[in-house]
């Protein structure tokens, strides 16, 4: 006992003698300091880190940063400027029309305007039997399995009719159908999940009262119907007040095709709704989407559209220098699409929907370009998504026993299925490599997290814009290489590989 007490001294008094000895070092360079001020000499050194230094303390580049811009908007410039001698115009906004009518694909019966039409048919089928479930006409299994035959069949749909009827569809026709037959099948999941909620919630509270009623006396039965009948309506008239919705009143028509057309992926009773509609905001946003629309066609027929063809021999013969310089090149117009449809579809066209449906709700994106790992850039760019998955799939499943890092990699799975669906389907060309990009971003994540904690967020924000900048062309690359074996053979491939 005793020896622990004379260590524990030792150890005091080493610490003591440690911080003395901080506390000397400092005041040794204070009168170091104020002996070289005091010498005939005039000095004009002291202490100092260099600005490129982290432990400087600096941190405005802002000078940098505009050189930097500068930089790549004159790099960007000088590819356009090679585009335009090497290709000439290519914008033909004729051709535009052309492309996204499917004036000369497809077949004359259009079989995606059928598809869009009957659409409907799975949301009806929907409502009628979540309608069915609240009359207790339905019992529950055969309800749920109801609703999972219909989300199954309604997403299988697509896959089936265009590769069946591949000759009658265009690709612009294609993708809308596949676009929107993903967003109903994560719309009407959401909406069968919080129904259920609403119902079990309702089974339990009649379950108690039940309960209360039986073991009440005659008495407080007749004063708790006269207590519960005056609190029934002081919350009717609050509920008067902010015009709630409670289940099973929201089974209708009128309700769940605003839910349909609302810009969120997930449903709730009452929705938080603005009071009118902003006649110049809505303008804005319409005149960006129409602006915005041109850009990306021009870019597309004027620097893609070439780059992806001459990125064709080099990839297919795996030359993988002229290759990389391909990818490279195709890199800086394709960023640019996306960033413009980003904005023209996070901001303008959701914006525009929000306004005309009165849908307050307009978190439809976070500061996603300041994410230090992959998986925050996942939880903050498409915040409709994220928000569907994190209360549909994530948390069911934690509160049924998983565990977060499987709960994780669910949601990435589920994403990376649909990456494929609007990849492969309107393309028909079944490979997976959107699919293997998605899951491949968990490995990605693991990675950033172990970049940020050892060289810092800023390095992990590199490798986030890294991924995000070369990922997407060389996808672009594959899908087209593929696509055009697949569809015109490897004899052509020298033939539309050349400008």
């Amino acid at each position: 006992m005793s020896v622990e007490v004379e260590d524990k001294t030792e150890a005091n008094c080493k610490v003591r003698r440690r911080t003395k000895s901080v506390t000397r070092a400092e005041e040794i360079k204070t009168i170091e300091a104020r002996l070289r001020r005091s010498q005939p000499d005039r000095p004009c050194h002291k202490p100092r880190d260099s600005l490129f230094t982290w432990s400087s303390g600096f941190g405005d580049f802002t000078g940098l940063v505009n050189w930097g811009f500068l930089l790549l908007f004159m790099g960007g410039l000088r590819l356009l400027l090679e585009n335009f001698i090497k290709y000439g115009i290519r914008v033909d906004p004729e051709q535009w029309l052309i492309v996204l009518t499917g004036r000369l694909e497809g077949g004359p019966e259009h079989p995606s305007i059928i598809l869009v039409a009957y659409s409907i048919v799975p949301v009806s089928i929907c409502l009628l039997v979540e309608r069915g479930l609240s009359k207790n006409v339905i019992s529950s299994i055969p309800g749920i399995v109801a609703h999972i035959a219909n989300i199954v069949v309604m997403i299988l749909i697509p896959m089936i009719v265009i590769h069946v009827k591949s000759s009658g569809f265009s690709l612009i026709g294609a993708s809308t159908v596949c676009f929107l037959y993903s967003v109903l099948f994560l719309k009407l999941w959401s909406y069968v999940q919080v129904n259920l909620w609403c119902r079990n919630r309702l089974y339990r509270n009649s379950s108690k009262n039940h309960l209360r009623r039986q073991s009440m006396s005659y008495s407080k039965i007749s004063n708790g119907s006269a207590d519960s009948g005056k609190s029934k309506k002081d919350v009717g008239e609050k509920d008067d007040d902010f015009h709630l919705v409670h289940y099973p009143d929201n089974l209708n028509y009128k309700d769940i095709f605003y839910f349909i057309l609302a810009p969120t992926l997930c449903y709730e009773l009452n929705f938080p709704r603005t009071d009118r509609i902003r006649k110049r905001f809505l303008a804005k946003r319409l005149f960006e989407v129409i602006v915005l629309v041109q850009i990306m066609m021009s870019l597309f027929q004027q620097w893609i559209i070439p780059s992806v063809k001459n990125s064709l021999i080099p990839f297919s013969h795996m030359e993988v220098a002229k290759a990389t310089e391909r990818l490279l090149k195709l890199s800086i117009p394709n960023h640019l699409v996306w960033l413009i449809f980003f904005y023209m579809m996070f901001h303008s066209c959701l914006n525009l929907t929000g306004e005309l449906l009165h849908f307050a709700d307009r978190n439809f994106y976070c500061d996603w370009w300041n994410a230090n790992n992959i998986d925050l850039f996942w939880r903050s760019w498409n915040m409709p998504a994220h928000r569907w998955a994190v209360r549909h799939l994530y948390i069911p499943l934690v509160e049924l026993g998983y565990s977060k890092t499987v709960a994780s990699v669910v949601v990435f799975f589920v994403s990376a299925f649909f990456h494929e669906y609007l990849v492969s389907v309107p393309l028909r060309t079944f490979k997976i490599w959107a699919f293997l990009g998605m899951m491949g971003q968990i490995p990605l994540s693991v990675f950033c997290r172990w970049i940020e904690v050892h060289f810092g967020p800023r390095w992990g924000n590199i490798i986030v814009w890294s991924s995000l900048i070369l990922g997407q062309p060389l996808c672009i690359m594959m899908y087209y290489h593929d696509y055009v074996i697949t569809h015109f053979g490897e004899a052509l491939i020298e033939r539309y590989g050349q400008v």
